[in-house]
Formats: C-alpha cells, sequence, structure tokens
C-alpha cells in the first residue's frame, strides 16, 4: 500500500475515549459505540472552537504496539482548548514525521482493510499517535486519511 511521508504541526483534539485491544472480541464493539455516541449523543455538534468539519479516529497510550492495550478516542481538531470541559478529553497529537495513506470505499470495510495491510508493513513507528482522518461522511464513497507516527531517523 502506497503512502506518503508528510511532517505534521501539532494538533489539540477534543472528544470521548475507552480502552480496547485488537485481540478482543469486543473492539469493534467498543469503537464503533464510541463513534455512535460522538454524533448520535450530540457530543461531535457541541463542541466548540472546531478547527474544521472532519471526525478523527485517534489511537494512543499503546501498552506496546498494535498488539496490546491502545486508547481509541473519537474526536475533532480545535482551534484552542475549550474553557468548560463538558465531559470532553482534550489531548494534543504531537508534531512530526507521520505515514499519510489516503483510503476510499465503505467507510467501515475500507478502514478495516487499510489498517490489516498497515500492520503487516514494516513502518518505524512510534506508538505513540496515529489518527483517521474523516475527510467526508458519505459511508459507501468515503475518503480517509490514515496518519500513523513515524520516529525520526
Amino acid at each position: 500500500m502506497n503512502y506518503e511521508v508528510v511532517t505534521l504541526e501539532e494538533k489539540i483534539v477534543a472528544g470521548i475515549e475507552a480502552r480496547t485491544n485488537n485481540m478482543s472480541p469486543d473492539m469493534g464493539r467498543v469503537i464503533g459505540g464510541l463513534w455512535n455516541r460522538f454524533f448520535n449523543e450530540h457530543i461531535y455538534e457541541n463542541i466548540s472552537h472546531k478547527a474544521n468539519d472532519k471526525a478523527l479516529g485517534i489511537y494512543t497510550d499503546y501498552a506496546a504496539d498494535d498488539k496490546g492495550d491502545y486508547t481509541v478516542m473519537i474526536a475533532c481538531e480545535i482551534s484552542e482548548e475549550p474553557k468548560e470541559m463538558k465531559d470532553l478529553i482534550v489531548r494534543k497529537i504531537p508534531a512530526g514525521k507521520y505515514a499519510k495513506f489516503v483510503i476510499k470505499g465503505d467507510m467501515v470495510e475500507a478502514v478495516a482493510k487499510g489498517w490489516q495491510e498497515i500492520w503487516e508493513m514494516d513502518l518505524p513507528r512510534t506508538f505513540l499517535y496515529d489518527f483517521e482522518e474523516y475527510q467526508n461522511d458519505d459511508m459507501e464513497e468515503a475518503e480517509i486519511h490514515i496518519y500513523v507516527g513515524l520516529k525520526a531517523e
């Protein structure tokens, strides 16, 4: 799978999160449940100071690598930290080098297939922050950019 190495600036994000594991039988339910809450409980629309209208799926706090526990966060980028949290988690995705993958197709299936291919690649990953940036909300013809944190050379 093709990718380009990009250098990103720090991003401030706000959203909700949970802990899971790729080997866990309820991983899909945990991540899907967060997405449902984010939109159906109006969390997304109530986040102030959005930097853009893109939703983010963020993976961080890795216990070791993609086989261990990690935190998944559903969020959006914000231009400034909110004064009141209102049950939101605020994090900073660090500036640095990322492998950028462009995925197109069915929103759920294309992302799952993309990650499976990424896991098989020999990338010098940091396992600090990886994230998906949803360019649109079309479930069948989605465009998703996946950013995988890379170690500095």
